[in-house]
């Protein structure tokens, strides 16, 4: 039979067939139907109504979600920081230990010594103790700032790296903002004009200066420059005898400066530059660049203004690796040119061996890089937004 929303007179007699009412046409009773009915045309309850989940395109990328705070990740990579540095006073204690040669006989060799007397030194170096107790003796000096003494200079390691400290810094500082500045810089102009002339030889070049050896390219710039054409200082920091903070020593200490610091940044410039160039080479073809050239910017200013800035994310963290890499790396060139830093002491610790100078400049060049990473990984968190969500 036809159900009672077809019949015209359904509201007139009752259903007949059935004790309970059809649901939706008994208001007493309102069915499913009624409801929804009801719900279709009466005003929601605020209170009741779930809103619809955001959609993932509205969400701001920039600001990171609940949980993702920089506390957070702070806190994350200090912890990964210390253990690296845990990890590195461990392994500069047992792997020196390793070195051959006894630096208590190399000091035997340089002068006369009966065997009391050198069971006298090696006690006096706390050498004859169990390797557990000369350990802890090195984790309490740690802490305490107390890196023992050097045997070759018979001076505090602290006060010694103290001493060779500030030359490291000047060199490698020097080096590492004219890399940083020159490759950057090349690294864009070769990307924005990719397969031409100046492209590739600036790539060539690049590629051929960081397969060579820092000290290789160090010793032919001091035998030509320094040995044939006797035009720059063969070593040192300044000629004996002046003042390094007057006008004449400041201009020597420059002359000093340019064959080392040349050494290191032929090698590490080419490293910005190619990284800057791949990275600036991905971003060239983005639709953001050809959203800036319709609005009628000129070329320079869609490379400086869009392309550039973005293409500097990948690069930052390189920038800050290799400038704690920068710093160890040192040794050889500081070696090399007889430059007055923690590269040349490390050198003569090696001789030695002089365990707690050696001791003293791996935690250091250790301490650095790893400050170096920490501060990558935080700068990076604020430029890319992506790392913000973690």
């Amino acid at each position: 039979m036809s159900t009672p929303t077809h019949d015209p007179h359904s509201g007139d007699r009752p259903d007949r067939g059935t004790d309970t009412a059809t649901p939706g046409t008994d208001p007493t009773n309102p069915g499913p139907a009624s409801a929804q009915g009801t719900a279709d045309t009466a005003d929601p309850n605020p209170a009741d109504v779930h809103p619809a989940d955001p959609n993932p395109a509205d969400v701001d990328m920039d600001e990171p979600p609940a949980g993702g705070s920089f506390a957070r990740y702070f806190l994350r990579k200090l912890g990964g920081a210390a253990t690296s540095m845990i990890l590195v006073i461990v392994l500069g204690f047992f792997a020196f230990r390793m070195l051959p040669g006894d630096p208590v006989l190399k000091i035997a060799k340089e002068r006369p010594m009966s065997p009391a007397q050198i069971a006298e030194l090696r006690s006096q170096y706390g050498l004859d103790k169990p390797v557990i107790v000369q350990f802890w003796d090195y984790l309490v000096g740690i802490v305490t700032g107390d890196l023992g003494e050097s045997y070759v200079y018979r001076k505090s390691v602290s006060s010694l790296i103290g001493d060779y400290l500030g030359p490291t810094l000047l060199l490698t500082g020097t080096a590492a903002v004219i890399a940083i500045a020159l490759g950057l810089w090349l690294g864009q102009l070769s990307a924005w004009r990719r397969n031409s002339l100046f492209d590739k030889l600036a790539s060539s070049t690049s590629l051929i200066f960081w397969s060579v050896p820092t000290f290789w390219l160090g010793l032919i710039l001091l035998m030509i420059f320094g040995g044939t054409l006797q035009w720059l200082p063969t070593g040192g920091m300044i000629t004996p005898g002046l003042d390094p903070w007057s006008p004449a020593g400041i201009i020597d200490v420059i002359t000093h400066l340019i064959l080392p610091v040349v050494s290191l940044v032929a090698v590490v410039y080419a490293q910005f530059l190619m990284i800057m160039r791949a990275s600036l080479l991905e971003e060239m073809s983005e639709d953001y660049l050809t959203t800036a050239r319709a609005k009628g910017l000129t070329e320079d200013e869609v490379r400086r203004r869009h392309a550039v800035p973005n293409a500097l994310l990948p690069t930052v963290t390189v920038v800050f690796l290799h400038i704690g890499g920068l710093i160890a790396g040192a040794v050889t060139v500081e070696a090399v040119f007889s430059w007055p830093g923690l590269g040349k002491l490390t050198f003569e610790a090696i001789r030695g061996p002089d365990l707690p100078l050696l001791q003293g400049t791996f935690v250091v060049f250790s301490a650095l890089i790893i400050v170096m990473n920490l501060a990558a990984d935080i700068v990076y968190r604020f430029l890319d937004p992506r790392v913000r969500r973690v």
